[in-house]
């Protein structure tokens, strides 16, 4: 079952320079249907969704392990086996808590033709 953000809802999470998720805000923990404390430690790919092609993460860790800053659009999965799509931002180089380098990103609702386009180049790439 999709869940369709609201035009307000603004997911930010931030992890290791690994993925493990470090923080996790209040409008990502609702949408994805998990507690901060079941997020924190996990790799951010425990809301991976399977129709999400690989080469899409790869060209995203390719670009922020480069030092760039990558955007795109990402259908993700929920706790209880829903999915809902983002357009998401990932900065590079956020600096944690140890001083290591991380990985911070912000996402919001993606509107309906931009999902359309999305999914229209990801059945490419399969």
């Amino acid at each position: 079952m999709e869940h369709v953000l609201a035009d307000t809802d603004f997911l930010v999470s931030q992890t290791d320079s690994k993925g493990k998720i470090l923080f996790a805000n209040e409008d990502f923990c609702k949408i994805a249907g998990y507690t901060l404390e079941e997020l924190i430690g996990q790799p951010h790919n425990i809301v991976r969704h399977r129709d999400m092609p690989q080469a899409a993460f790869r060209d995203l860790w390719e670009t922020v392990k480069s030092g760039k800053v990558w955007t795109g659009y990402v259908k993700n999965g929920t706790k209880n086996g829903g999915f809902y799509w983002v357009y998401a931002t990932v900065y590079p180089n956020i600096e944690c808590g140890n001083g290591e380098g991380g990985y911070m990103s912000c996402r919001r609702k993606a509107s309906p033709e931009e999902i359309a386009a999305a999914e229209k180049l990801y059945q490419t790439m399969r």
